[in-house]
């Protein structure tokens, strides 16, 4: 009969699972940003003409990218994330669906 294996992984804190659900909203809204400047505002200045709404989008996507690392480096120092997590986070936020590929990884990583 098969018996349940101990986790190696250690359980998290409540001030850790927090910090990772901020990693996770930061995450998504910077994934978002990314996909709306790409996939939309993009095609709306090449395309149609119309180069307003990168002018909107783009700083928000800024912002939101530079929130992202910032609070990434706080999460991995707050979690202990493993030693592949931080570049892993880093490179994720420059490709589309990055960040949420990510977050699914290291969600699944830490057994959470």
């Amino acid at each position: 009969m098969l018996q349940a294996q101990p986790s190696s992984l250690p359980a998290l804190t409540k001030k850790q699972i927090f910090a990772l659900k901020k990693l996770t909203i930061m995450g998504y809204l910077e994934g978002t940003s990314f996909l709306l400047l790409l996939g939309i505002a993009m095609l709306l200045k090449y395309i149609l003409g119309m180069p307003e709404a990168v002018s909107y989008v783009g700083p928000l996507h800024g912002i939101l990218f530079v929130a992202y690392i910032i609070v990434l480096i706080i999460t991995a120092s707050k979690i202990k994330m493993p030693l592949w997590a931080l570049p892993a986070g880093v490179l994720g936020s420059f490709l589309p669906l990055g960040p949420f590929i990510f977050d699914y990884v290291l969600k699944k990583r830490l057994g959470k």
